[in-house]
């Protein structure tokens, strides 16, 4: 994970992603063994094809390892879905897949390849160095702005392609985000996906982990389209200014819907029409009250040039009034990255842009500052 800013955005391929890159060691333990010697005649869809390295992540129904890909030379990521017998696969792979194989894009992960045997369904993607989460623990107290920006326009640029094909990912938050050493962002964990083709199509409201969950899911709302996943990017852009959460440690609905009205405010018929076919539970005290406001929660909000401006047109209680991906786009917030940026086709990252690349996060440049401190101390006392 330490890979992210390795300094290499230059390089036209990310040297960090090939097997000879890897420690001595290891390197000279496989190459003995013979297993990486370029063979594109190797199948796709084969547990031949690929080599297990390490574990990054285990859950109660599947593993993500670190892999190999014996066809290309290169490091791959594998989630292994373990099988039950008699359930067979499981839908929501199906659909996931199905989904993925659709969805070509530079800001969404890569699907590579799929193959299944009698215990196991193993999923083969692009290997990503980290997640947007472990990169904001890594850089505490917030990230630079600067950086704020590029991955909120990878984000919202993802965003804006799958909406566009009337798919709604439904789970976005900081741990589906992730992150390659250049510094590209990418959508992944398609699980709870869905295709919206009908205005009317309604779905489940138990979607999108309960702190970047909108309001009207909150509140029961089945009939969300793409303003659901514009919620959970406005939550996770505040997040990555702030350095926490936007709504952090909720337990359940009503504690999130709490602490969404002391900040937004609570929600009428005037601000929200037929919220109150939604909102059953007891609401006395917050009538009247004076809602907190973005800015009280993350005051880099207003240090920041127009991004008080972009949170609040993301972060609107009623679902129609949030502002599409594709219009967040254009927003001023942005106006300081070069315009070709608006000209890439789907499959350009927006890093083969000249100019366009990550800066030294805060906290970083403080320790880098105070280590060279240091070091002159210790010089001058000599």
């Amino acid at each position: 994970m330490g890979d992210i800013l390795c300094g290499k955005f230059s390089s036209p391929k990310c040297q960090c992603c090939h097997y000879e890159e890897k420690d001595s060691s290891q390197q000279d333990n496989i190459q003995s063994k013979g297993e990486l010697k370029t063979r594109k005649s190797l199948p796709f869809g084969n547990v031949s094809s690929y080599l297990p390295l390490e574990t990054l992540s285990e859950g109660p129904h599947s593993v993500v390892c670190k892999g190999i890909s014996r066809i290309y030379n290169q490091l791959v990521a594998l989630k292994v879905i373990s099988l039950n017998t008699e359930e067979g696969i499981p839908f929501t792979v199906i659909r996931e897949v199905s989904l993925l194989r659709s969805l070509k894009h530079a800001n969404i992960v890569l699907f590579h390849d799929i193959f299944q045997t009698k215990e196991s369904l193993t999923l083969v993607f692009e290997y990503m160095h980290t997640d947007l989460a472990q990169y904001m623990s890594q850089h505490p107290g917030g990230l630079h702005p600067h950086n704020v920006m590029l991955f909120m326009f990878q984000l919202l640029r993802g965003l804006a392609h799958i909406h566009k094909c009337h798919i709604l990912h439904r789970d976005l938050k900081p741990q589906n985000l992730l992150l390659n050493c250049y510094g590209e962002l990418k959508l992944a964990d398609f699980g709870l996906a869905r295709a919206k083709f009908l205005p009317n199509q309604t779905y489940s409201a138990e979607v999108v982990t309960l702190g970047y969950r909108p309001p009207d899911v909150l509140l029961g709302a089945t009939d969300y389209s793409s303003d659901v996943d514009i919620w959970s990017a406005g939550c996770i852009f505040v997040e990555m200014l702030h350095g926490q959460p936007l709504f952090p440690d909720v337990s359940n609905i009503f504690d999130q819907l709490e602490k969404i009205w002391i900040v937004l405010g609570f929600p009428t018929e005037e601000t929200w029409p037929g919220v109150s076919k939604l909102c059953h539970y007891k609401s006395d005290r917050f009538l009247g009250s004076w809602p907190q406001g973005l800015q009280m929660i993350c005051d880099r909000l207003i240090k920041v040039p127009e991004a008080e401006d972009l949170a609040g047109r993301m972060l609107k209680v009623h679902p129609q009034n949030r502002i599409s991906a594709q219009q967040a786009l254009f927003h001023q917030f942005f106006n300081p990255l070069p315009s070709e940026l608006s000209q890439l086709s789907n499959a350009q990252s927006i890093f083969t842009v000249p100019g366009v690349m990550l800066k030294q996060e805060m906290c970083d440049l403080f320790f880098s500052s105070q280590k060279a401190h240091q070091e002159n101390s210790s010089s001058k006392f000599w």
